[in-house]
């Protein structure tokens, strides 16, 4: 039995105020694909930006160095090519160039048939207030939760 893959970008949803979210598949070797495997990888300074013929790619995304791997062995920083349909990414690209917003990958995973996907979000960046709000809000559900754990037993 196969273990489930999940290597999330914990820093987005504090960094961003995600709008819309899509899954993509990656272009990858077969060095890539095993040591994401054995959860050997990392989104979480990773971005993604669109080249000059539409086409969408996942920016420094590190993949370690697969440790069997030969000669052939792939990069550990570089750029990857997402795989969507035609009229979802023509939609991000407007709303990129248009609203100035940005695309961030939020997790990693390899769906039930083996395949790697990524899922993005459409992301505006959050201002230094709204960060505050953020810590705010989860200091006080902990507290919350610390005064209803106690109230129960």
């Amino acid at each position: 039995m196969q273990k489930r893959i999940n290597i999330q970008n914990k820093r987005a949803r504090f960094e961003y105020e995600l709008l819309d979210q899509f899954t993509a598949g990656i272009v990858l070797t077969g060095t890539e694909i095993k040591s994401i495997r054995n959860s050997k990888a990392s989104i979480a300074e990773s971005f993604c930006e669109f080249n000059e013929k539409g086409e969408l790619f996942v920016v420094n995304m590190y993949i370690e160095e697969y440790a069997y791997g030969t000669r052939f062995n792939h990069q550990p920083r570089g750029s990857r090519k997402l795989l969507m349909q035609k009229r979802e990414l023509k939609k991000l690209n407007k709303e990129v160039k248009n609203s100035g917003l940005t695309i961030v990958p939020l997790k990693l995973f390899i769906n039930e048939k083996g395949f790697a996907k990524i899922l993005i979000s459409l992301a505006r960046g959050k201002k230094l207030y709204d960060k505050r709000e953020s810590l705010k809000d989860r200091d006080n559900k902990r507290d919350l939760d610390r005064v209803k754990k106690r109230f129960n037993q």
